[in-house]
């Protein structure tokens, strides 16, 4: 049996929309953060919580994660505070290992929001912006962050 033709465009179609679910809405943006967190040398930071050290990860950002915050949510941990957002400025990068680095994701709360990022390990993004793929995922979250809760 052969599908119809039409049936084949179709098919097409969706398999183009499901793939662009990748879905770089801002690479330029994607690289001004890339170029700042590396300057900050984002990996000196504090460790999120429970991430003291390298662990095992069943998100889909790889098989094993560090998970690095920078000083505007050290300082919101550190106040003891009871709160139910993350402050504008928060920023959380996530190395992604499958047995060597293979992605670097960052999101960063900004005044309209969080900004979500994700690269390959040489720095050019795949998503980035406002994507479903990420937004959906976290919303689960703790104002969209699952890594770790609220102190």
């Amino acid at each position: 049996m052969h599908a119809h033709p039409r049936l084949l465009i179709v098919a097409a179609c969706l398999a183009t929309a499901s793939s662009a679910c990748g879905d770089d809405q801002d690479p330029e943006g994607a690289a001004e953060l890339w170029d700042r967190i590396h300057t900050a040398e984002y990996r000196s930071w504090q460790r999120a919580p429970g991430y003291e050290t390298r662990r095992d990860s069943d998100a889909p950002h790889s098989e094993a994660v560090d998970i690095y915050v920078n000083d505007v949510i050290a300082a919101a941990l550190a106040a003891e505070e009871s709160f139910t957002a993350w402050p504008t400025g928060s920023l959380i990068v996530k190395d992604g290992f499958d047995g060597e680095l293979e992605i670097v994701a960052a999101m960063e709360k900004r005044q309209d929001g969080w900004y979500w990022v994700e690269w390959d390990a040489e720095g050019s993004s795949d998503y980035s912006g406002k994507p479903d793929i990420c937004t959906g995922c976290h919303q689960s979250g703790a104002d969209y962050v699952r890594a770790f809760d609220f102190p």
